[in-house]
């Protein structure tokens, strides 16, 4: 493959791939959850090492892969309705 061949339109970008993206955001998030809650026994552990950032750390995971839960609904909702609008139906 020559330097440019992608950019220099002489092919196509590949579909995107549509996987179940919820499953895939709420396993994410249960896993930092996990890790949230087996590592906060060791709080103090980790504070004295100056680690304590790696707890909140899961927490800021399971935050946002919540807020990626509602936004993967939604979007699997408006893909669906819009897939209902074009069949006509």
């Amino acid at each position: 493959m020559r330097v440019g061949e992608w950019t220099s339109g002489k092919r196509e970008a590949p579909e995107p791939f549509e996987g179940n993206t919820v499953a895939t955001v709420l396993a994410g998030t249960v896993v930092w959850a996990v890790l949230f809650v087996a590592q906060v026994p060791f709080y103090g552990w980790y504070a004295d090492r100056g680690h304590e950032w790696w707890i909140w750390t899961c927490l800021a995971g399971v935050g946002l892969g919540l807020l990626g839960l509602v936004y993967v609904r939604r979007r699997e909702a408006a893909l669906r309705r819009d897939r209902e609008r074009r069949s006509g139906g």
